[in-house]
């Protein structure tokens, strides 16, 4: 069992932490009473979603031996404009950077996550349609 919890700092900031001890920090804007100190809750969503396909990916191609020499993953999600502000949906675009990099390697990798290895993915395709696309850019 997993245990996370936050903490209130006063105004709209909160201190979060969780099992790892690690802490971070949450706000809001201005405009809705925080001092923009911190990440907004919907962002630590699409961050969470990010960094989970992104761990399962490189190791993946790792084991592949694939020379990957610089690795993002982006998250475009546009949110509902009625209360609650959900995802509408979620688009994950994966950018490598390598010598040769193997694009079924690369769509493997994505497979192997969206549809084994990331709880991230699993859990939010249940809230909103994703979409997964890749950018493989040759190193000279």
């Amino acid at each position: 069992m997993m245990k996370a919890q936050v903490t209130w700092n006063g105004g709209m900031q909160f201190e979060g932490t969780a099992d790892s001890g690690h802490k971070i920090i949450l706000d809001s804007s201005p405009e809705v009473g925080g001092a923009d100190s911190g990440f907004r809750p919907m962002e630590l969503l699409a961050i969470s979603l990010a960094g989970c396909t992104a761990m399962d990916v490189i190791s993946i191609l790792r084991k592949k031996r694939q020379d990957v020499t610089a690795f993002e993953v982006k998250v475009d999600a546009p949110r509902a404009k009625d209360h609650p502000h959900v995802f509408t949906e979620m688009k994950v675009t994966y950018v490598l950077r390598g010598h040769g990099v193997d694009p079924a390697a690369v769509e493997r990798a994505m497979q192997l996550s969206a549809e084994k290895y990331c709880p991230a993915q699993a859990m939010l395709r249940h809230a909103a349609p994703i979409t997964l696309a890749y950018e493989i850019i040759e190193e000279p």
